[in-house]
């Protein structure tokens, strides 16, 4: 277990301290973001067609014009990041390790696309709803989300036969 948690928060700090890299932002996180807020729009558009993106905003084109953007810690790469550091803790083999980051990618992304579309209209309706859902809420279930992604897949990992035993420690004599 001490190995689990020396492991994962190292996983932490080097992975958040590579995201925080300007050319890391730049190249990766804002483009993200960006792609996040067009395709929350594209979703966003199927209840309301006046919505549009311009980079990480969504917004209405039309009145009342309410938009939202998605900041730092609201685009899912945080949560990614706890999921991977606990993936890559866990010991699996890398086949496992590679197959769970791969779903829990996108389950922790599908998640965070429904947390941006439910707040742009739950905003319009209400701004103390909207702050209550995105400051409490939605942060509770996005790392909800983290954690059952991670226990679903440690379940999986357990069933596919026993994990390495740890090396056997002898005494000096």
């Amino acid at each position: 277990m001490y190995r689990f948690f020396f492991i994962f928060l190292t996983v932490l700090a080097v992975l958040f301290g590579v995201e925080m890299l300007n050319p890391v932002q730049e190249a990766v996180v804002t483009p993200w973001t960006s792609w996040l807020a067009t395709v929350s729009a594209a979703v966003a558009r199927l209840i309301d067609p006046t919505v549009i993106s311009h980079g990480r905003v969504l917004q209405q084109s039309a009145p009342p014009y309410f938009g939202v953007s998605i900041e730092a810690g609201c685009n899912g790469v945080e949560a990614t990041i706890v999921l991977l550091g606990a993936m890559l803790a866990f010991p699996s083999s890398w086949r496992m390790k590679l197959w769970g980051i791969g779903l829990g990618f996108i389950a922790v992304q599908s998640v965070n696309l429904i947390r941006i579309v439910s707040l742009f209209f739950l905003g319009q309706w209400s701004f103390k709803a909207f702050e209550f859902a995105h400051l409490y809420m939605w942060q509770a279930l996005i790392m909800l989300d983290v954690l059952v992604v991670w226990l679903l897949w440690m379940r999986i990992v357990a069933r596919r036969g026993p994990l390495p035993a740890p090396a056997p420690q002898t005494a000096a004599a």
